[in-house]
């Protein structure tokens, strides 16, 4: 698999404090002290315990994007995946220093601890009469790290430190004291576990482009969020249906004795907090799915989910991968646990923080409301229309959408260069949905008039976009041209007649015109020599074959090629996806 390695960017030493500077213009509460890459609150109250946090960059929106009011004070940036310097770290201390006393909430990775405990340290020895005013929370919530392969280092930090800092924050914020502050902090990371996925590496900024790590069907299961290696890799890619049972079971098993690192009791007796994490490079429509699955599965085990979090929090650049994280909240066996109210309060809270998605800020509900389905539509008048041969009719039908499924790789490499890269699967879809309807016999040479509306009705449903309207108008107008002559038999003639009158009624709907370098183009290069020797069907797709080939060296003037490149369409000389759509239906109808 091909990992993205090309960046917007001036340089690469100098992307971190240009992204830290276009954080505080997007947030006028914030500084920068670009010397040492810390994000701090620019007036920070100072009555109040300060939460500081960092680490490598890389991850945003954290570390940076959760400074602000009810999260963090300040944030200290090292360079891409790197750890920021103790100096970093100590200048952040120094920058929101205060009445009450300091928080500081990092990963567990040894740069990371070593830096900012060295600060911690240098802080105490500077300020003798304040050496319990710093407090340290590690966070270690990777439950793909077992304890015998953790036994020394301990497990790394992932997306669920963002929950640890969401808490603390909101105590802070709310004036709590740092015994509080930091107890809670500590319980929280205690208590969360998080396992990631991932379908290839990231890319570093500035690094050569290394050889592909994951294969085109594979996917990595633990990986870490600096391009460390998970613990496997499988192959295929399973389903979402079938990952995430597995993900959650890593987290919630009290069997598994490498990883059964939260107190789970089963039998429904657990409530959690869920956030579901974009690594960088999944898309918004892939994470609601995700979000979905994850939901179901932890229903299906009886687990109660009290809040739902969702987006980007803790990226791998630009990897293309999810992480899942459970809170296990208190269940009141526990007298020095904060009560479950309190925890979700502190995630409720609301925040000036930039990189702080929004959350629907209640419970799931277990019942799912019930909607009516919309009345059926009303059956129109049928026509006993039926073609000569019905086997032949259906036999053609068939091979149609066979041979557009089996165009699609070829039809989505077209639209790739010359469109938007959807016109192969939208063709797709409709064959398959067309095919569905020939098995049911909704689609038969019986009902020629009943068939072609139905083919319509596929268009519109399954199909969507400018494709299946085009689609749908055309065959909608060719059921009323066909129905027009009443009761018989569908001949050639009957058949010319209506697809010259549907052509005319798509182009009220479109200004395309041969030439346009459209499905235009071969459409009406059929329906023309048709109506000229309607006896004579192997000529008229002969035609509209050519046509669909001589798109490749047209200057587009309507359709999904006239917002591309006229050059880059001159020198790729690739037909357009829609004429060659038409071009398979029609020499597979023709046989």
């Amino acid at each position: 698999m091909v990992v993205q390695s090309k960046h917007f960017l001036n340089t690469a030493p100098s992307l971190v404090v240009d992204s830290l500077e276009g954080l505080c213009t997007l947030n006028p509460q914030l500084a920068l002290d670009a010397g040492n890459k810390v994000v701090h609150l620019a007036s920070p109250d100072r009555s109040k315990v300060a939460i500081v946090c960092g680490g490598g960059s890389g991850h945003e929106p954290s570390h940076s994007g959760f400074v602000g009011e009810g999260i963090l004070s300040a944030a200290v940036c090292g360079t891409v995946f790197a750890s920021p310097s103790a100096g970093q770290v100590r200048r952040a201390i120094d920058l929101v220093d205060n009445e009450k006393g300091t928080v500081i909430i990092v990963k567990n990775y040894t740069g990371d601890i070593l830096n900012f405990g060295l600060a911690k340290e240098q802080y105490a020895s500077t300020h003798p009469d304040r050496d319990d005013q710093v407090r340290f929370v590690i966070v270690g919530d990777d439950v793909a790290v077992g304890r015998t392969q953790g036994a020394i280092v301990g497990r790394r930090g992932l997306a669920g430190v963002c929950l640890v800092y969401k808490i603390a924050g909101a105590l802070a914020h709310r004036g709590g004291s740092l015994e509080e502050v930091y107890d809670v902090a500590q319980w929280a990371s205690d208590h969360v576990g998080t396992i990631g996925v991932g379908l290839e590496h990231c890319h570093v900024p500035g690094t050569a482009v290394s050889d592909t790590n994951l294969g085109p069907e594979e996917i990595e299961i633990g990986l870490g969020i600096h391009n460390e290696s998970g613990i496997r890799r499988v192959s295929p890619v399973p389903p979402l249906n079938e990952l995430v049972p597995s993900l959650l079971e890593m987290i919630t098993s009290t069997s598994d004795k490498e990883r059964s690192f939260l107190p789970f009791k089963g039998k429904g007796q657990d409530n959690v907090a869920l956030l579901v994490n974009n690594l960088g490079g999944l898309s918004e429509l892939e994470l609601g799915c995700i979000v979905r699955e994850v939901r179901g599965s932890l229903d299906d085990s009886n687990i109660v989910i009290k809040r739902v979090i969702s987006g980007t929090f803790m990226t791998s650049l630009n990897m293309p991968g999810f992480s899942i994280t459970l809170l296990l909240l208190p269940d009141g066996s526990d007298p020095n646990a904060p009560s479950e109210e309190l925890i979700l309060s502190l995630l409720d809270a609301d925040t000036s923080a930039p990189g702080w998605k929004w959350s629907s800020k209640a419970a799931l509900s277990t019942t799912t409301q019930s909607i009516a389905p919309p009345p059926a539509p009303t059956a129109g008048r049928s026509i006993d229309l039926k073609a000569p041969d019905v086997a032949l009719f259906n036999d053609a039908i068939e091979r149609a959408c066979k041979a557009l499924i089996a165009a699609e790789p070829e039809i989505t490499r077209m639209d790739n260069i010359a469109g938007d890269g959807d016109c192969g699967l939208t063709l797709q879809d409709g064959a398959t949905g067309v095919l569905k309807e020939l098995e049911k016999g909704t689609v038969t040479g019986n009902d020629v008039v009943g068939s072609v509306i139905a083919i319509a009705r596929v268009a519109e449903e399954t199909m969507g976009g400018t494709s299946g309207a085009l689609y749908s108008i055309f065959f909608s107008a060719l059921a009323q041209g066909l129905a027009a002559g009443g009761p018989g038999a569908a001949t050639p003639q009957r058949w010319a007649r209506a697809l010259k009158s549907a052509l005319e009624r798509l182009y009220s709907y479109t200004r395309a015109r041969p030439p346009s370098r459209t499905l235009v183009d071969p459409l009406a290069s059929f329906v023309r020599i048709f109506n000229a020797m309607s006896t004579n069907l192997t000529s008229a797709v002969k035609i509209a074959g050519e046509a669909a080939e001589g798109t490749r060296d047209i200057v587009a003037k309507a359709g999904r090629s006239a917002y591309v490149d006229t050059a880059l369409l001159k020198a790729e000389r690739v037909p357009d996806p829609g004429a060659w759509g038409v071009k398979v239906v029609l020499e597979a109808l023709a046989g």
